[in-house]
């Protein structure tokens, strides 16, 4: 297959790729296959010879779709959405033709002076101060290491990442327990520690789950007294959970009294931050250390494409930077150098996604698309509350809710009816020991019609349970 073949090939794929998306709602959101089945089709010894591209590509329409969960599909209201706006995907297209390194500025000029660009654009969009840079990564999870291992350094005085954690002072991370695992598994693998992940309560009866900043408070004075050493403090704003949102502004303020570098995970809801009404679910972000937001999530940018905004990156940089003769632009010493802000050094062209997206939508439609979101979601929890049976257990925050059906069994049972009839792909999560469903509305392609085939699905499927 040469370049000429790949223009024919790419062609053919660009017509696939309309008529899939055209018969998404024909199809179930999620395949009725049991583990290995799709295996068994494919597997063969790795070929000698080379196929025949009509026959890869005719396997792959054959094969591929019937076996996949349909992340595109108007109706997948699992997990988070992982959106991808036409436009996101033409420019993944053509970053893919480029195929560039984008390690370094000079592998790379306009993929890393672009990042700069649409990182004010997303800054300016969201509201934030003015001083505020940051960084493209692969995902939120990267980010959150990447903000603790800084945490780490700060508190160690950077000698960390020279001299080990042999002998260091014990360091303690504080988070609500509404916190994504990301977090989790930034602390075991910076090297702090599992069990110094300190899981904060929250405020009684708070209508979106905060941590308690006295909490917060009485757990750092403790650890101090017990010879422990603070580090840093991990909000959410938007738990994948329930949708939990902490006190910024107060719990920020309690951390910044101690001296404690603050990140906060906005990784779905920071994409509504372009909607001015929501932004009181993060009043005080201007004083926040380091945000993360997923612009994969909820904007409409192919994954992956995770944000991070740095009120300083000098921090980041000297936690995570690493410059070797064969890394240095000559006569350019001071330019910026992304692989520095975060963990890997190979680096794709994400900025141009974010590029074209926010061009070819505007701010005016990615905002419509959004408020849609959150006032289907009110509307189909209001139609839900009234069914027989079932109750509503955390309302709306955004565009995500949770419900059960009379008890954990048939909760469970309900679900996994739903999903193995396909016309809708819902998730669950434990909640003050009950076991829930969550419905997370935000499909780029979803509409009022989609979302609300909901109840009608639950009262079909729950009539017999």
């Amino acid at each position: 297959m040469d370049y000429s073949d790949l223009a024919d090939w790419q062609k053919r794929a660009a017509d696939w790729a309309r008529d899939y998306h055209a018969g998404l709602r024909d199809r179930p959101v999620r395949p009725n296959i049991a583990p290995g089945e799709f295996l068994a089709k494919i597997d063969a010894p790795v070929p000698e010879q080379p196929d025949p591209v009509e026959a890869i590509f005719d396997d792959f329409t054959r094969l591929v779709p019937d076996a996949m969960t349909h992340w595109q599909h108007p109706r997948f209201f699992a997990y988070f959405p992982a959106n991808a706006a036409p436009a996101s995907m033409l420019a993944e297209q053509l970053a893919n033709a480029m195929s560039a390194q984008a390690m370094l500025w000079q592998t790379a000029p306009a993929a890393n002076e672009m990042e700069e660009l649409v990182i004010r654009w997303l800054r300016d969009a969201m509201g934030l101060p003015l001083g505020f840079t940051g960084t493209i990564h692969d995902s939120a999870t990267t980010a959150t290491f990447s903000a603790v291992t800084t945490m780490r350094e700060l508190a160690l005085g950077h000698e960390g990442i020279t001299k080990g954690l042999s002998g260091a002072p014990t360091l303690r991370i504080y988070a609500s327990a509404q916190t994504h695992s990301s977090v989790d598994k930034a602390v075991r693998l910076s090297g702090i520690g599992q069990d110094n992940l300190v899981k904060v309560p929250t405020v009684p009866g708070h209508p979106t789950w905060s941590m308690d900043p006295d909490a917060l408070d009485r757990l750092i004075r403790d650890d101090l007294a017990a010879g422990l050493k603070p580090a840093g403090v991990v909000l959410c704003v938007g738990g994948t959970s329930i949708g939990a949102c902490d006190d910024i502004a107060a719990c920020i303020d309690v951390a910044h009294a101690h001296g404690l570098t603050v990140h906060v995970d906005a990784a779905w809801a920071g994409s509504a931050m372009i909607c001015e009404e929501f932004r009181t679910l993060w009043t005080g972000i201007e004083a926040a250390d380091s945000i993360i937001f997923n612009p994969h999530k909820w904007l409409g940018a192919q994954f992956d494409c995770a944000v991070q905004f740095l009120r300083d990156p000098a921090p980041q940089i000297g936690a995570m930077g690493l410059r070797p003769e064969y890394l240095r632009t000559q006569g350019a010493d001071e330019v910026v150098n992304y692989n520095e802000w975060t963990l890997p050094l190979g680096r794709r062209f994400r900025a141009l996604k974010l590029w074209f997206l926010l061009r070819a939508e505007g701010l005016s439609g990615l905002r419509a698309r959004i408020r849609n979101h959150v006032a289907w979601t009110n509307e189909v929890a209001e139609v839900i509350a009234t069914l027989p049976g079932f109750e509503i257990t955390t309302p709306p925050i955004l565009s995500l809710f949770t419900f059960r059906f009379h008890d954990d069994a048939k909760s469970a049972a309900l679900l996994e009816r739903v999903n193995r009839d396909g016309r809708l792909y819902l998730t669950q999560t434990q909640h003050e020991g009950q076991f829930v469903i969550r419905v997370s509305v935000g499909q780029y392609s979803t509409t009022r019609d989609d979302v609300m085939m909901i109840p009608d699905v639950l009262k079909e499927l729950s009539r017999d349970l």
